[in-house]
C-alpha cells in the first residue's frame, strides 16, 4: 500500500539543547511523538511549538518500557524510533520515504549510526558503522524491557537495512560524558543487581581493563586519536562502576 504514514517517537527529558534538531530533521513525518519523562527545562514547550503531539509520564520505569509506552501512542503504519540527539539526514529521509512506498519487503530495517564525540566523528572503537534498527511497521517489534540498553525485538528474519546514516550527535561536552557515565552505570548496576549478578572490586578492574582493551585496541580506537583515547578511558570508566556499584548492591550499601 503506497503511502503508508509514518509515526516518529522519541522519548526525552530535559533535552532542550539537542530535541529541536532532532524534531526539525523529521518535519515531513506524518506523526511526531514526544514521551516526556518530566522535563524541568524547555523541552515539552520546544516540541509543542514544532508541531509534535507531547505526553507526559514521570514515573520513569527505565528506557525499554518508556519506549514501548511511546510506541503504543503511534497510530502510523511504519514508526521510526529515535533518541533526541538523534538527526535524519536527507539523505536518509528519501531511502526511508521509499521505504513507505514498497507493497512488499522486510517489515524491520536498520541503518548505520554516525556519531560524534566531542566533537569529532569516529569512525572506528565500535562506533561505526553501528548498524542500528530503527524503522518498522507497527506491531512487528517492541522494545524489551531493560533499564537501560535496551533492545528492538523483532524476528531477525524480516530485517532489511538502509544505506546513509543516522546522525548521532552524542557528547557533546566532557563533562556529559562524565554526568551519563554517572547515571548510565547505576542504571546498568541495578539491572544486574536485578538478574542476580555478582562482583567484587577485582571484577570491577578486570572488566574496566577489557574495556578500554577492546574500545582501543581489537575495534582500533587508536586510529581516531585523542577522541579514541577518551572514549576508551570513558567506557572502562562507565564499565568500572557498574560493576563496582553492583558489588556495593550486595554488601547492602
Amino acid at each position: 500500500m503506497p503511502g503508508m504514514r509514518l509515526s516518529v517517537i522519541v522519548i526525552a527529558r530535559n533535552e532542550e539543547s539537542d530535541l529541536e534538531a532532532c524534531l526539525a530533521s523529521v518535519q515531513w513525518a506524518d506523526e511526531r511523538i514526544v514521551l516526556d519523562g518530566g522535563s524541568t527545562d524547555r523541552t515539552v514547550e520546544l516540541a509543542r511549538a514544532l508541531g509534535a503531539r507531547v505526553e507526559v509520564a514521570t514515573d520513569w520505569p527505565g528506557f525499554g518500557p518508556q519506549k514501548n509506552r511511546v510506541l503504543a501512542l503511534a497510530q502510523g503504519h511504519w514508526v521510526l524510533s529515535l533518541d533526541a540527539d538523534e538527526r535524519v539526514t536527507p539523505e536518509l529521509r528519501t531511502e526511508i520515504e521509499s521505504v513507505l512506498k514498497q507493497e512488499v519487503g522486510p517489515s524491520v530495517y536498520r541503518m548505520p549510526r554516525s556519531s560524534s564525540y566531542c566533537g569529532q566523528s569516529l569512525r572506528h572503537g565500535g562506533w561505526w558503522p553501528d548498524y542500528v534498527p530503527r524503522l518498522f511497521r507497527r506491531g512487528n517489534a517492541r522494545f524489551s524491557d531493560d533499564l537501560v540498553h535496551e533492545r528492538l525485538l523483532f524476528d531477525p528474519g524480516v530485517l532489511g537495512t538502509l544505506k546513509s546514516p543516522l546522525q548521532h550527535e552524542t557528547y557533546a561536552h566532557l563533562e556529559e560524558v562524565l554526568e551519563k557515565a554517572n547515571r548510565y552505570s547505576t542504571l546498568g548496576a541495578a539491572q544486574a543487581f536485578a538478574r542476580g549478578e555478582r562482583s567484587s572490586l577485582l571484577n570491577a578492574c578486570g572488566h574496566a581493563l577489557w574495556a578500554f582493551f577492546r574500545t582501543y585496541f581489537l575495534r582500533k580506537g587508536f586510529l581516531d586519536g585523542a577522541a579514541g583515547f577518551l572514549l576508551a578511558v570513558s567506557n572502562a570508566h562507565t564499565t568500572f562502576y557498574r560493576y563496582a556499584k553492583l558489588w556495593l548492591m550486595r554488601r547492602g550499601r
